[in-house]
């Protein structure tokens, strides 16, 4: 591994604008694990039904897929903070709603579900604001140590979030969704307060041949292509985070904060593996780094499915963290460098649209297979099937996985804005 010693790890902070959106982001990604701890344990409590795990991940995600079209398009032609900040304002009506639920005694599934379409639908617009936003915060040369920030804010809040809703929904579920409220509406103030940041808007009108240019880019660009869609089907056959209620009370006979500890463990590992990422970035290989994560990721996720020891589950989520870290860490540099800025907010509307499929439908294929078949065998094959697509994903994209340094390639040299 060719690393290259950094010692300027806070570069991105120099950016008053970048700093509030850290910061922003970080609170509202807190508030967000808070809120999937609480309806998660909630909603198993209350049905027992693995199968309604599932179906949270699903009506999350089923927004983001119907208006992938719409969202890449309004990053790119309106004021991405703004979105930003009424996405958060939205996701804190959302959380007020599932307190007045909760203290009403009204808490059912499709009452719920319907709150989270909204919470995907805010997501789904929240999404391509806030990735197409980082690159407008701060210079090129400052880009890749951004982006290790913000995977880790989100990896923090990963960690610190799942524990603080296992302990906080232990008090009770109001609790829970008051935190939250709170926590989106400072992420909601913040946001507000980054300054208007530069950004290269289309010249065309919107036609629908503006609309499907993100499309058109991804499909042309192999090395953007084979990033987005390696973590579609790497994490959609992942997807144990759905089940992990159903393995801390039936198989690790663990209680709410146990729960949270399994939660927070992919985080833990990610964080760490951010942190020295931010100091020690992937000079060269990084494509090869990127696949190495994806097949350690797949291992660890078949040791989780087969532990029945609390703690050697711990472990197998925070190396499968850690591994996701470095994968996303090279896919999410590669694709803010790969692709020109007025093009930014579609491809990201796409990749998350992957995104989502990953984790919310990814949710889905195991909460649906657990029902049949199992838990453990849900998970299990998921990771064999993780690791099956990194060899075959390796195979394929033979030029991302020869993609030796993170930087913008020659062909878009001069087009990248500069703050």
């Amino acid at each position: 591994m060719t690393l290259s010693q950094s010692g300027a790890r806070f570069d991105a902070f120099r950016h008053k604008g970048y700093s509030l959106y850290f910061f922003s982001r970080f609170l509202g990604t807190f508030a967000v694990q808070i809120v999937s701890v609480a309806v998660g344990w909630q909603m198993y409590d209350e049905t027992g039904n693995a199968f309604y795990l599932g179906l949270i991940g699903l009506f999350q995600f089923l927004p983001a897929l119907l208006l992938t079209l719409v969202t890449g398009t309004v990053a790119d032609r309106y004021n991405r903070r703004m979105i930003a900040a009424i996405c958060f304002a939205v996701a804190t009506a959302c959380a007020a709603c599932l307190l007045a639920i909760t203290v009403l005694g009204l808490f059912s599934p499709w009452p719920v579900f319907a709150l989270l379409a909204l919470f995907g639908t805010e997501r789904a617009f929240s999404g391509p604001a806030l990735q197409s936003l980082a690159p407008n915060l701060v210079p090129e040369k400052d880009l890749a140590n951004a982006i290790a920030w913000n995977s880790s804010s989100w990896q923090i809040a990963s960690i610190v979030g799942p524990v603080a809703g296992g302990l906080l929904y232990g008090g009770g579920a109001t609790l829970a969704y008051s935190t939250a409220l709170a926590l989106f509406a400072a992420a909601t103030v913040l946001m507000m307060t980054v300054p208007k940041p530069s950004q290269r808007r289309p010249a065309s009108a919107v036609t629908l041949n503006t609309i499907l240019a993100g499309f058109r880019f991804i499909t042309s660009e192999k090395v953007v292509l084979g990033a987005i869609s390696l973590d579609l089907f790497v994490v959609l056959l992942g997807g144990a985070v759905a089940l992990m209620p159903v393995f801390a009370r039936d198989i690790l006979d663990l209680g709410p904060w146990g729960l949270g500890l399994l939660r927070a463990a992919p985080g833990f590992g990610g964080v760490l593996v951010a942190l020295l990422l931010a100091s020690v970035p992937i000079r060269h290989h990084a494509g090869y780094y990127m696949f190495a994560g994806v097949a350690i990721f797949g291992l660890s996720t078949v040791v989780f499915g087969l532990s029945e020891s609390a703690w050697i589950s711990i472990a197998a989520l925070a190396v499968m963290g850690g591994a996701d870290m470095i994968s996303v860490y090279v896919r999410e540099t590669l694709i803010a460098l790969w692709t020109p800025d007025e093009l930014r907010g579609r491809v990201n509307a796409v990749n998350m649209v992957f995104v989502g499929a990953s984790n919310e439908l990814g949710e889905f294929r195991a909460g649906t297979m657990a029902h049949v078949i199992g838990a453990v065998p849900a998970v299990v094959f998921g990771g064999v099937g993780s690791l099956a697509v990194a060899v075959i994903w390796a195979a394929k994209f033979t030029k991302l996985r020869k993609v030796d340094s993170l930087e913008t390639p020659e062909h878009l040299l001069g087009e990248s804005d500069q703050p």
